[in-house]
């Protein structure tokens, strides 16, 4: 068990951002930089023995500046999207970025994947925290925040990231980690077509349109390509003519996760057949955000000097459902003054016998 730390470069701005490598007694290792409090590598062995990357990304710091599929970064102060960019708390108006179209998206333009967190090195349980104060007005949310993210990795292969932020105002807080998994390690050669996925959900929340904008209507997966209920392969109904697949060329959406409230739970897996990983994902948030990479065209250049094409990756974004604020109905991202968030989220890898 060993906790590495490097020069990674600096920013725009002269700031020296540091790459922390993690790595446990079975050999697994996870890289993290502050810059975003981004997971830059995972390393996990294969049914062979082989170690490989599998999660997209860039092999420069410079690539994170832009980064605008989010690599691996902590997303906040709110994640997902909010209709009009505005939302109304306590009686008064709040505007935030127009990022998304006409819609806010992952905080706007100045999200915490592109902030310099302070970092505190947790030798003895092989954990770094991240911290961050987000002022304010930051991105239009009302409040002073506190913000802190622990990433913590286990002796079962555990990649363990803990949320937790404390303001002086009523504001909206959703976190969560925007890691794009490709359990073959080879993101040039196979997308995640071929991996298999199930979620525990039999609801979903359905969108509007293009934009992506959930109409706060919960619908069942019964008899959709929605249903993964029973795992099933990303590409068996991608192509599908179903209505909600066209809006998001693929799965982009938020599933109505099956489990006790605040409690945390297994909730979805993550299988590629060929190499025989798998991925565990277990959160105590409400919804999941799964995203099968369909706008990557193969114009960004990731690790390895490999264009990431479309479904190059796959995220699994635990959060609150997006847009929550503006639908009485979904879970509540608002987060109370002197109130303490907390989110829990875990991606577990092991070989599948």
């Amino acid at each position: 068990m060993n906790i590495e730390k490097k020069y990674f470069g600096k920013t725009e701005q002269g700031i020296v951002v540091q790459l922390f490598t993690l790595i446990n007694e079975n050999g697994m290792s996870v890289k993290i930089t502050n810059y975003g409090a981004t997971l830059v590598g995972i390393f996990v062995p294969d049914i062979n023995g082989k170690y490989e990357d599998v999660v997209l990304g860039y092999d420069k710091l410079d690539g994170y500046f832009t980064n605008t599929p989010y690599f691996g970064g902590t997303i906040g102060r709110n994640s997902n999207r909010i209709e009009n960019a505005e939302f109304n708390l306590n009686g008064k108006k709040y505007r935030l970025d127009q990022n998304d179209g006409v819609n806010n998206n992952h905080g706007g333009f100045s999200g915490y994947n592109k902030r310099v967190w302070d970092s505190e090195i947790i030798q003895s349980e092989l954990a770094i925290r991240f911290t961050l104060f987000s002022p304010n007005g930051d991105q239009g949310f009302p409040g002073d925040l506190n913000v802190s993210v622990k990433f913590t990795l286990t002796n079962d292969n555990s990649i363990k990231i803990e949320y937790e932020a404390k303001g002086d105002q009523d504001t909206i807080v959703n976190l969560t980690n925007h890691s794009y998994f490709n359990l073959s390690g080879h993101p040039e050669k196979y997308g995640i077509e071929n991996h298999k996925v199930w979620i525990n959900a039999t609801y979903y929340t359905p969108v509007i349109n293009q934009a992506m904008i959930p109409s706060g209507i919960v619908e069942s997966v019964k008899g959709t390509p929605m249903d993964f209920r029973i795992s099933k392969k990303v590409g068996t109904d991608i192509e599908d003519g179903f209505v909600q697949l066209k809006y998001g060329k693929g799965y982009d959406h938020n599933w109505v996760l099956d489990k006790e409230k605040n409690r945390i739970e297994k909730v979805a897996e993550l299988l590629d057949e060929i190499t025989k990983r798998k991925m565990d994902v277990y959160t105590n948030m409400p919804g999941i955000q799964v995203y099968s990479g369909n706008y990557l065209d193969g114009k960004i250049i990731g690790k390895n000097n490999i264009a990431y094409e479309k479904r190059s990756g796959i995220c699994f974004e635990t959060q609150y459902f997006p847009d929550a604020i503006h639908h009485d109905n979904f879970p509540s991202s608002i987060l109370k003054a002197a109130e303490t968030y907390r989110s829990t989220t875990l991606y577990k890898f092991s070989i599948q016998k």
